[in-house]
């Protein structure tokens, strides 16, 4: 998958991979399918995946993203890794209380409060 199709930006800070999305709205199968994907490779390509998952830029999720995310939670949990979410908007994040996903994720105000959550 080339670097220019991706719909993700992807940044190395020391062993935690940073990932915030290009779109504002996550919706469309296709797309929400090809950022699984992308994520899945990244955690493929780590022994100990600690991977942070910046929502700043996003108004709109699906239901189906939401279930790509516990997806990837559970790929990240099987290898031994760390998965923390940040940045999620008031309304996305009411939808994580009300089918008690906040429970499942460790989701973080800002940034720094996440990259400090690490272990």
């Amino acid at each position: 998958m080339s670097k220019k199709d991706s719909r993700l930006q992807i940044d190395k800070d020391g062993e935690i991979t940073r990932i915030s999305f290009l779109d504002r709205n996550i919706l469309e199968e296709a797309n929400i399918q090809q950022i699984g994907d992308e994520i899945a490779q990244i955690i493929d390509q780590s022994p100990n995946p600690r991977l942070l998952i910046n929502f700043a830029q996003v108004e709109h999720l699906s239901s189906a993203a939401l279930g790509t995310l516990i997806t990837i939670n559970n790929k990240i949990r099987q290898k031994g890794g760390q998965l923390r979410l940040s940045n999620i908007d008031p309304q996305i994040y009411e939808v994580f209380v009300i089918t008690k996903l906040n429970k499942l994720f460790q989701i973080h105000e800002n940034l720094e409060q996440a990259l400090k959550s690490f272990k």
